[in-house]
């Protein structure tokens, strides 16, 4: 994406702070709030302190900007990350200095890992004092280089706007992820009427560089196409990234072509569950069917999808008889785990739009013997469970909360967990941006600020969150954000008394020693969902469970649905350690 940083002439008027006394020239802060504003940005979150007063002070002159206050500035940056995923915008997060800049390490990680595009502006301490060890000082471009695309500290209240417009930018361009505006309180108050123009150094966007050869080596992939006798797409999350057109061309090339396809945990949604070409997702608690066609292709073209090992397996056991066409935006995934026989770099839309041109005319490939294969594999039901007439089995869980929301295009958030793969293994996504989750990083406690940040983009929408005992803890004082900011999410938590997908390594890989993986102190989870104003019930006998779903999903109201299920129920099919993708294990007969 081609963009101009130079900033337009600054306009004759800019009201700064509404109090007695307000310096007619605005300051830094109002500069940076008016160029959010310019830029299209409706809602912050974030949570205020001492060395970010001044762009506090800014924000409550100006009514446009909806800031929404969260509890934790972890939660904060997974709530821009759910309304920048269900979105495709930027999700923007002001926090302050030292303490505040810190904790929101672990959800730049989420956002870094999972290429989801955030702008967070931290306060600092005046600039005469940094360096002094001053009361909450902490290097903020440091602490977070690791997990941000870039970072800048504003010396200079004149560069403001070309800051943002920069770090808004570069937030989206090519791979998307997190960049950071490390502001000083000095600068932040400092007046100054005009902005100076241009990028700033660090900081610059510069247009993609275009793909040469497209066109031929669009014909080269789509010949290869046509004669693979078993072929397979494979997607990712940087195909939902690369928005709804992008997903559809995928789609019509998939079928065109009469392929099967899968995608993995960021990918779903991409293409819809419905179709007959849906295999369910790959990889480590992915379908038999899925990773087993993978294994067998001779022809795997990859969109968007970087290769990790959660997909892969044993790498030397990878798709050993299959030719890779990688499609990526960026340059550095192509190559990086699997080497390709051709490779796209560059928009996932443009490569697959280039793909279909090639495709043209060509009629329907005939695939009886690989689809022949294909569901045989299906015929074993990889996904199958037991059932327990005295108790609610996880999965019944999921598959009756797939029925209830079945035409209601719902956005579900998870945490991370064994829950988290049910809900990818039995929720049947049709649409992108409608699942929301941590996948590279694995970050329990992301499910509930996500859900409030999707629903808070999308206030007429079904959001659901589906969190566990241990995950929904380590945010859980999220639920009087929900309750502050009108954000009636339903929370249903898959309540096993464990840390699930701990417990059950634990077991299957470490001689059933459960060090450390369950709590003997949970709370009443109903009493303190109330006590922070939700509607809450819990659930134990399962011939209530689809009245108390409906129940609800009804709410106009936040509700907390407490469900408790076998504590020794594992997540099947998976990929044991060092095993092949492959040489998944199936749940006992």
């Amino acid at each position: 994406m081609q963009t101009d940083l130079a900033d337009p002439a600054p306009p004759a008027v800019l009201s700064g702070p509404s109090a007695p006394g307000a310096p007619s020239a605005p300051t830094g802060a109002a500069w940076l709030i008016r160029t959010l504003l310019d830029l299209g940005v409706d809602t912050v979150f974030g949570y205020p302190g001492g060395a970010v007063l001044p762009l506090y002070d800014a924000l409550h002159a100006e009514p446009r900007l909806r800031h929404v206050l969260v509890r934790h500035e972890q939660a904060a940056v997974h709530a821009a990350e759910g309304y920048a995923r269900s979105t495709g915008r930027v999700g923007v997060v002001f926090v302050t200095s030292g303490p505040g800049v810190a904790n929101t390490v672990s959800g730049l990680l989420d956002a870094y890992s999972d290429s989801i595009p955030l702008l967070l502006v931290s306060g600092q301490v005046r600039t005469d004092a940094i360096g002094t060890q001053a009361f909450q000082e902490c290097d903020a471009l440091a602490i977070t280089r690791s997990v941000t695309k870039a970072g800048l500290q504003l010396s200079d209240p004149a560069q403001v706007a070309a800051a943002v417009r920069g770090a808004h930018a570069l937030a989206l361009q090519g791979r998307p992820g997190p960049v950071l505006i490390d502001f000083p309180k000095d600068v932040q108050a400092a007046t100054v009427p005009a902005q100076a123009p241009g990028p700033l150094p660090g900081l610059a966007v510069s247009p993609n560089s275009a793909d040469d050869g497209l066109a031929e080596r669009a014909e080269q992939a789509m010949a290869a196409l046509a004669s693979a006798r078993r072929p397979i797409f494979y997607g990712g999350g940087g195909l939902v990234s690369a928005g709804e057109p992008a997903c559809r061309h995928f789609a019509e090339l998939v079928r065109r072509s009469a392929s099967p396809c899968t995608l993995t945990l960021m990918g779903l949604g991409a293409f819809p569950a419905s179709d007959p070409a849906w295999l369910g997702m790959l990889g480590m608690h992915g379908t038999l069917e899925a990773n087993l066609a993978m294994h067998e292709a001779d022809l795997v073209i990859a969109v968007g999808a970087r290769f990790d090992d959660r997909v892969t397996g044993r790498l030397r056991d990878f798709c050993p008889q299959a030719r890779f066409i990688h499609l990526d935006i960026d340059a550095a995934q192509i190559g990086r785990v699997v080497p390709p026989w051709l490779a796209f770099t560059g928009d996932c839309a443009l490569s697959l739009r280039a793909l279909l041109a090639a495709w043209g005319e060509r009629p329907v490939p005939e695939r009886a013997d690989w689809w022949q294969r294909i569901e045989a594999w299906r015929a074993r039901d990889s996904l199958r469970f037991r059932s327990r007439p005295d108790a609610i089995a996880p999965q019944a869980l999921l598959r009756a909360l797939n029925r209830q929301l079945r035409g209601r295009d719902a956005i579900v958030s998870t945490d991370v967990g064994q829950h988290q793969m049910w809900v990818a293994q039995h929720i049947g996504f049709e649409r992108p941006r409608r699942l929301l989750t941590s996948g590279g990083a694995g970050t329990m406690g992301y499910g509930l600020p996500a859900a409030i940040g999707a629903q808070l983009a999308h206030p007429g929408r079904l959001v659901v969150c589906v969190s566990g005992d241990a995950s929904v803890l380590m945010n859980i004082q999220e639920l009087a954000s929900a309750v502050q900011h009108r954000a009636p999410v339903k929370l249903i938590v898959v309540n096993n008394g464990r840390m699930g997908m701990v417990r059950q390594w634990q077991q299957l890989h470490h001689g059933g020693r459960y060090s450390h993986s369950y709590s003997a102190a949970l709370p009443d989870f109903v009493q303190v969902a109330r006590g922070f104003g939700w509607q809450a019930s819990r659930l134990q006998a399962p011939q209530q469970l689809e009245q108390a779903l409906a129940d609800c999903l009804a709410s106009d109201a936040p509700y907390f649905l407490d469900v408790v299920v076998p504590e020794d129920d594992n997540c099947y099919p998976m990929i044991p350690a060092g095993a092949g993708h492959h040489e998944l294990m199936l749940a006992p007969a």
